[in-house]
């Protein structure tokens, strides 16, 4: 490795921004990274990421201008399209469909007042169909049909549309996004594509989806409801963006900007808008894909992911080292026909506002103080209790140490506001209140937890678990004890580790589309009725496709995975296909891999081998590699006892209040070991280490706490 000159680093940033923090990473060639963390600027979200970048050059002994032009690589992830969907902030949108099929997105299949319920409400009562993205008023109905061969059975009537756009464009309406989507256009996009070209006769300053390229599947519910939801973004995003790249212009910044795509990697900032729908989980997919690298790195082959912000607490699953990939997904009471990182997450975060319910009862969340106010002990007018402030009042937060000592919290009005919203309500303690409230948002975690793993066919006992957000390595050791996980690893890049996820992650493109194949019942050998040679065909089409889309790049490689049921079931389930010729025996391997993966998730003896097969669905993902940066040396030297704050009292649900020894964890280096009870105090996080527990670093500076032998 060449050593660098100060007037020839380069670097290479991701952000990530929250509800309440964003964040920032920098990695430089052979060097740790450093972290940075800004409050989230509202409505403005990209004042938040100039303020870490400038932390970021000060840190660097660098101006703003010079640091930027030295990044080389500038990746992004964001809940922007998420907040634009949940708070209905979307662009006015209309919609173009079959005759005949207008209310397919107002029914959903009949799922819609239920979608999510669980994870979302938690009471059935509570259940309500979603805020129409689209009302009925603004679905026009275009007199065409294809048939399920792709035949055309009732030719389009251009001129009919034509009318009802005029009427749109030149009426009340606000109107400014179409989105079309027919009912066999995933077959024969012919009716699709004459609709395109007359809209950019017609309405040139439309935003347009088409469904045959977003999402060319069958099911007519999703790929609307996909189409619509892109067209509904489309132009939030293209604005967000474009802001954001021109704030980072002219901060200095001269190369491109990438976007975190929900489906495992990054796009060009150029692709986001035409590809909205995709960043609906944008923040939370790259703290996933930095858990799978640090996976690999560490030899752990099933992780549960948990991420604990100020707003929520999100969790994924990697299972025998890949992370589990949902087809469909559902955000905002809506199915989406667009494979995603599966991610689940709840309203608990540092922000969560805790009260008292009618019936006496205490809740935590799901609402957030988020940033602004905040919470009661930030002293920017937030006067209800959160997470956070019953984490200062316990102990576990240190006031004068939150952000590495950037920002003083208030502990009088933390414990103000416990006593005002939880206390007096309750008849019991601030101390006592602080510490339920902690314990209920714990619970809640952990229920998750469960959820993810157990509800799914998994033992948790066979996961690690990796804590990262500003305050998942603060809660974790009580989560992951009540779920029963017994590894504990809190990665260096912890604070921001879903911004370290975004600026390591690969150049990401997939491409899918439906080719119905079907074996019959009962059949000894099922993969002898699948026709490899036309699966094989599909994937050559695919990958030029995805190739196309790449640029042509010779680095690109390609994964092709097969989705197969049973007959007659809804579920399918995701079989990658081997690397080579798709040929008979590589046909039945995939039969073989199907059945397995079946009974591991819905028991042994439960395929139903008599059944027949269905592969409906065929997917290519494509890679490229963005940052290739030599490891970091180890950080040696120094001793416990170097990196003792002192103590103080922290209450334990265990133990009750117990003296605690606090470390600055910067401090606390590979090869060192640390008992329970225990605080880490990091610039950008609290790690705390339960009575019964231990801490060992390892060679790259993750945290892993176990359960001490003599607990």
């Amino acid at each position: 490795m060449v050593t660098q000159t100060a007037h020839d680093r380069r670097f290479f940033v991701g952000t990530d921004i929250g509800g309440t923090f964003t964040d920032l990473v920098v990695l430089e060639d052979g060097a740790p990274p450093r972290l940075f963390k800004s409050p989230t600027t509202l409505p403005d979200r990209s004042g938040g990421v100039l303020a870490a970048l400038e932390l970021a050059a000060e840190a660097y002994g660098l101006e703003l201008s010079e640091f930027t032009r030295r990044i080389d690589h500038f990746a992004h992830g964001t809940t922007a399209a998420t907040n634009a969907l949940i708070e209905r902030k979307g662009a006015p949108t209309a919609l173009l469909t079959t005759r005949g099929f207008a209310d397919t997105l107002l029914i959903q299949r009949s799922m819609t007042s239920w979608v999510g319920l669980g994870a979302a409400t938690g009471h059935y009562s509570r259940r309500r169909n979603p805020e129409p993205i689209v009302p009925r008023a603004g679905i026009v109905e275009v007199t065409e049909r294809v048939d399920s061969a792709g035949r055309e059975v009732v030719p389009i009537d251009l001129t009919e549309v034509r009318a009802a756009l005029v009427e749109m464009r030149d009426g009340d309406t606000e109107v400014g996004a179409l989105a079309v989507s027919l009912l066999w256009s995933f077959v024969n996009p012919a009716h699709e594509r004459a609709l395109a070209e007359l809209i950019k006769q017609e309405w040139p300053t439309a935003y347009v989806t088409l469904s045959h390229q977003v999402a060319p599947v069958i099911g007519e519910y999703e790929r609307t409801a996909t189409t619509v939801i892109n067209s509904y973004l489309g132009p939030v995003i293209r604005d967000y963006v474009n802001l954001l790249q021109t704030r980072l212009r002219e901060a200095g910044f001269t190369g491109e900007l990438s976007i975190m795509d929900s489906g495992g990697g990054v796009m060009r900032a150029g692709d986001a808008a035409a590809r909205a729908a995709s960043m609906l989980t944008s923040g939370p997919a790259g703290g996933v894909l930095a858990s799978v690298a640090l996976a690999r790195r560490l030899g752990h082959r099933n992780v549960i992911t948990s991420d604990m912000g100020g707003t929520s607490f999100d969790v994924g699953l990697i299972v025998n080292g890949e992370p589990l990939v949902e087809r469909t997904s559902e955000v905002g009471n809506y199915h989406l026909a667009l494979p995603r990182i599966k991610v689940q997450a709840i309203g608990a975060g540092g922000g969560s506002i805790a009260w008292v319910d009618e019936v006496g009862a205490l809740v935590v969340g799901p609402e957030s103080a988020g940033s602004v106010p905040g919470p009661a002990c930030y002293g920017r007018g937030g006067e209800r209790p959160t997470v956070t402030d019953a984490d200062v009042v316990l102990g576990i937060i240190d006031p004068d140490h939150f952000l590495g000592g950037r920002m003083k919290l208030d502990r009088p009005a933390a414990e103000e506001a416990i006593r005002r919203y939880v206390a007096e309500p309750l008849g019991m303690s601030v101390t006592d209140a602080a510490a339920g409230i902690r314990q209920v948002a714990d619970n809640q975690m952990a229920d998750l937890l469960r959820k993810v793993t157990v509800e799914q066919g998994h033992d948790p006992r066979d996961f690690v678990i990796y804590a990262y957000g500003g305050a998942g390595p603060t809660h974790a050791y009580a989560y992951a004890d009540a779920a029963g996980i017994g590894t504990l690893v809190v990665p260096p890049t912890a604070t921001v580790h879903s911004a370290f996820g975004t600026v390591i992650s690969d150049r990401y493109r997939a491409v899918q589309t439906t080719d119905p194949q079907r074996t019959p019942p009962g059949a000894d050998d099922p993969a002898a009725h699948l026709d490899s040679d036309r699966i094989a065909a599909t994937f050559a089409t695919l990958i030029d496709r995805c190739h196309a889309d790449l640029d042509r790049d010779s680095r690109a490689t390609f994964t092709r995975i097969v989705y197969l049921k049973f007959r007659r079931q809804t579920q399918e389930l995701p079989v990658v296909v081997p690397e080579g010729r798709l040929d008979g025996q590589v046909a039945r391997r995939l039969v073989d891999d199907f059945l397995a993966s079946y009974e591991r998730i819905y028991g042994a003896g439960t395929a139903l081998r008599s059944a027949g097969l269905e592969l409906l669905t065929l997917r290519v993902e494509g890679r490229v590699r963005l940052t290739e940066l030599a490891a970091a040396a180890p950080r040696r030297g120094g001793t416990l006892a170097a990196a003792v704050l002192g103590q103080r009292s922290v209450h334990f649900p265990e133990t009750g209040l117990v003296p605690a020894t606090v470390y600055r964890g910067e401090s606390v280096g590979p090869g060192l070991s640390l008992p329970g009870p225990a605080v880490l105090e990091f610039a950008g996080t609290t790690v705390v280490v339960g009575p019964r527990q231990q801490a060992d670093v390892d060679d790259d500076a993750n945290l892993v706490i176990t359960a001490r032998e003599d607990s």
